[in-house]
């Protein structure tokens, strides 16, 4: 009986992974297709598209699908999304913003409402807190890229801002407008990134309790397992043993 309840459990959580993966899926494959409809299907001569079709390849996305998104997009009826972002204050007073793309903005403002409502929390105004972030390039290498000494070298050249090293891998941040030019003098020293984005990187943090910090991960969660929302970004802030229980539960 024990073996049948392990069984059980694997394949629960397998499912679960898939479904995740699948969702994943989805979102990138989204991101292809409006990326390719706002400019020209060839990645060579579409900066955005080569973006998200590196991105997708990143997450071992099969290549029938990352031709299907593109394909999507030069079909007459295909889905026309739009790109909105979302703000507002999470449990805690933390910053939040939300960035979607949707096919219906009522639907998908009367969710991302509800979330909020639901936490605790209240959505605002475009703007209500987006000044307490900057738009920046993130461009993620994994820790087979090089030691750190070497990634930091490689990205001083490149003209990037600043870098984090830590046993997850390499993360290089620099201005928004320099991204594509950045990643691509990485590229020639490290290698293909492992994901390069634009991201709202939080100016200063906001401090939170245990209480605080699992209603605001909850409120992520609720947002990303939405099927309009691409990302979401947080300034809340938790010490390093509140963050190892909540790794724990």
């Amino acid at each position: 009986m024990a073996g049948h309840s392990q069984f059980k459990n694997i394949m629960h959580r397998k499912g679960r992974q898939d479904a995740v993966r699948s969702k994943l899926f989805s979102k990138l494959a989204r991101e292809i297709t409006v990326a390719a409809k706002a400019g020209l299907p060839d990645p060579d001569m579409n900066p955005r598209l080569r973006l998200a079709i590196n991105n997708a390849k990143a997450q071992s996305m099969p290549k029938d699908n990352i031709d299907r998104a593109i394909k999507k997009a030069a079909g007459g009826d295909s889905e026309n999304y739009d790109e909105v972002r979302y703000e507002g204050y999470g449990p805690g007073g933390v910053a939040v913003i939300v960035e979607a793309l949707t096919d219906n903005r009522n639907r998908t403002a009367s969710n991302v409402r509800s979330y909020f409502t639901k936490s605790g929390g209240a959505l605002g105004e475009t703007g209500s807190v987006g000044f307490m972030f900057d738009r920046v390039g993130e461009i993620v290498y994994p820790v087979k890229a090089g030691d750190a000494d070497t990634v930091m070298e490689a990205a001083i050249e490149a003209g990037a801002d600043d870098v984090v090293s830590d046993e997850n891998g390499h993360t290089i941040i620099t201005a928004f407008e320099d991204m594509t030019e950045v990643s691509r003098a990485l590229e020639a020293k490290l290698g293909e990134a492992e994901s390069v984005k634009a991201i709202w990187r939080p100016q200063t943090g906001t401090p939170v309790d245990e209480e605080k910090a699992q209603s605001i991960m909850k409120l992520i969660a609720n947002l990303d397992d939405d099927d309009d929302v691409q990302n979401v970004y947080a300034n809340f802030e938790v010490d390093d043993a509140t963050m190892a229980k909540l790794s724990a539960a």
